[in-house]
């Protein structure tokens, strides 16, 4: 009987070893760590190492009482030796089943669904293991935040786009530079933001990145929600998984329109300066040249008299003496237009009447310019003086007036302007520029042929000319701005092909101190965010525009076409429309007749490089009209919109 109690009790702890080796081995797979957490797999092969001995130990009990029953006496009484080893034996995994549960018990290990068996080192440096996790995953949020907030608040757009071109993230500098807000973009595509031109270069830059460019740099034009364009410099990158496939792209716009205005501006200076110096070396030149000829001159002027008084029986040739006075006196005249434009001629300045100076010109004209020209001339409300030599002030409307008859062939109009202007010292249209102040202004006017740019930018040079041989030396305009310069005054050219041209003369006025200081000027009230719509052509001078309203409170809508205009006028609610008169395809007057069509009483403010006598005596405009001259500052341009939306609104 005792064997047999023996025996069953070595099962049951070998059944208890098994359990407890499951215990711990189960979790250890199901966590993966049956080989790195080396402590908790050798305390299992521990306990299964004990299992085993108790199962051997069980199996050789039950041999030996199977063969003591066959030999009639017990297997106990004839192996004591197997007694005292399972005695020792099974007082050892005692001992070590009670360290596990001790450790079980006093570490908390083994705690929970999945734990398995740590010693208390190994705890604090998985602990510590997991606190490094915590902090890195924390710095990694931090991180994540801080470029989240980086990009959120950069003045540049930032867009997120699907490869096949959806926007998918807006952040605030696009809204900011483009007007929509995320809710109205996100899940559309991008050529929302483009025109027409503007949407197929765009698809053709998608695809170069799906194809595997890794950036794209570009400008371009792009439109506000409002319909209004903007410059934009952008660069276009992929988005690329861990297999370096595109899963989005990226799009980082920036604003150029300042920077391009700047760049204008400072190629218009740099033209400008470069004018002047081209203008001096040229005058040093001619000025050399003039007086050597007219040493020349006057050596083969005297002989010629000689040669006349000796030949009075000679009538043949007398005849060809008089020939070449002709041709001296006319080379003389040369010569002296040479040393006005070059200042080197003596000049007798004194205060001078511009009105009376028009009145003058207009008397000689009218005898000579032709019944095909009709001669207006606009003399100023109040006498106008400046101070310059009153010969050369007639040479300056004499040269511009017979220019512009030789531009009207088959007729047209001439208008002879004197008023006074306030200039702010910021023009870049000037030859030469002239600082801030009032000035009288002569305006001479036609309406020819025109000129296109590359002409302008020679006319003043000696000898240049466009007219045919025989018709002209090219030395008229060269007077004209050496006259003006010498009097301190400035010139400014606006001409079209086919259109017109009109020369502004600057000059200072006769009081001392005028033109030196600016008057003081009232502030044009804000535009209290009414709607503008600004149309024209000449985009530069478009932005000008619209940076001028749009820093006085006014909300732009800009168009470069009267078709462009329509659309516009009927996508939003405008409250003054400003438009140039001479534009391509349709002018400003026929623009505003069918605008007004739609919308009587709808304030309407012309601009024109041709002055409003010009086009008032063409018909180009009523005379009734709101009207601004190019250039203008921008106190004039809010002036004028602000007087043109009171008039309207007064009634």
């Amino acid at each position: 009987m005792q064997d047999q109690i023996f025996l069953i009790g070595n099962l049951v702890i070998m059944a208890a070893y098994l359990a407890i080796m499951v215990a711990i081995v189960v979790p250890l797979v199901r966590a993966g760590q049956l080989i790195s957490n080396k402590l908790a797999t050798a305390t299992a092969l521990i306990f299964f190492s004990c299992a085993v001995g108790h199962g051997l130990h069980a199996a050789i009990t039950w041999a030996y009482l199977a063969a003591g029953a066959h030999a009639g006496h017990t297997a106990h009484n004839g192996a004591p030796f197997w007694g005292w080893a399972s005695a020792v034996w099974d007082a050892v995994t005692a001992g070590v089943g009670v360290y596990y549960w001790t450790l079980r018990r006093g570490y908390g290990i083994l705690l929970g669904p999945g734990a398995m068996y740590l010693d208390p080192f190994g705890k604090n440096r998985l602990d510590e293991a997991d606190a490094r996790e915590r902090a890195a995953r924390d710095i990694a949020e931090a991180h994540r935040a801080t470029l989240a907030a980086v990009v959120e608040h950069s003045v540049d757009a930032i867009i997120g786009l699907a490869p096949d071109g959806i926007i998918t993230a807006w952040n605030g500098g696009a809204e900011r530079l483009f007007g929509y807000p995320a809710g109205a973009v996100l899940g559309k595509h991008a050529v929302m933001l483009a025109d027409e031109d503007g949407a197929d270069h765009q698809e053709d830059v998608l695809t170069r990145i799906r194809n595997g460019e890794r950036g794209v740099a570009y400008e371009t034009r792009r439109l506000r929600s409002d319909g209004t364009p903007v410059d934009v410099s952008v660069s276009v990158s992929p988005i690329l998984d861990h297999r370096d496939r595109v899963i989005g792209i990226s799009a980082v716009a920036r604003d150029v329109t300042a920077a391009k205005e700047a760049a204008e501006r400072q190629r218009a200076i740099q033209e400008r300066t470069q004018q002047a110096q081209r203008m001096e070396s040229l005058g040093k030149l001619a000025g050399g040249v003039a007086h050597d000829f007219n040493n020349i001159l006057a050596i083969i002027a005297n002989y010629t008299e000689f040669a006349i008084e000796e030949t009075a029986g000679t009538p043949g040739v007398q005849s060809d003496l008089t020939q070449v006075r002709t041709a001296v006196e006319r080379a003389t005249n040369l010569t002296r237009q040479l040393l006005t434009f070059t200042r080197g001629d003596a000049i007798q300045p004194r205060d001078v009447d511009l009105n009376a100076a028009i009145a003058e010109v207009r008397a000689m004209l009218e005898r000579t310019i032709g019944a095909h020209i009709d001669l207006i001339t606009a003399p100023a409300t109040t006498p106008l003086a400046v101070h310059a030599d009153p010969g050369q002030l007639n040479q300056v409307l004499l040269n511009l007036a017979i220019n512009a008859r030789d531009a009207m062939a088959d007729g047209g109009t001439l208008v002879l302007e004197a008023n006074t202007v306030t200039l702010d010292g910021e023009e870049v249209q000037m030859q030469p520029p002239l600082p801030a102040g009032t000035y009288a202004r002569l305006l001479v006017s036609d309406t020819g042929e025109g000129m296109p740019a590359e002409v302008i930018a020679h006319i003043f040079e000696p000898f240049y000319t466009t007219k045919p041989v025989g018709r002209g030396t090219g030395l008229g305009l060269a007077t004209v701005y050496g006259i003006v310069t010498e009097a301190g005054g400035s010139i400014n050219v606006y001409s079209e092909p086919g259109v017109g041209t009109t020369f502004r003369i600057y000059l200072p006025l006769a009081e001392a101190g005028t033109s030196a200081m600016v008057p003081e000027r009232q502030a044009a009230p804000p535009g209290g965010g009414r709607t503008v719509l600004v149309v024209e052509d000449e985009v530069a001078l478009a932005r000008i525009v619209t940076r001028i309203l749009t820093g006085n409170g006014y909300h732009v809508l800009t168009a470069v076409s009267g078709a462009q205009a329509l659309e516009l006028f009927g996508a939003h609610e405008v409250d003054v429309l400003l438009t140039d008169v001479i534009m391509p395809e349709m002018s400003g007057r026929r623009l505003a007749e069918l605008l007004t069509e739609r919308r009587p009483g709808l304030p309407v403010l012309y601009m024109s490089g041709y002055s409003n006598g010009l086009l008032g005596t063409t018909h180009v405009l009523d005379g009734d009209i709101t009207f601004i001259e190019k250039p203008f500052t921008a106190a004039d341009l809010l002036h004028k919109l602000a007087a043109a939306t009171r008039h309207s609104y007064s009634f």
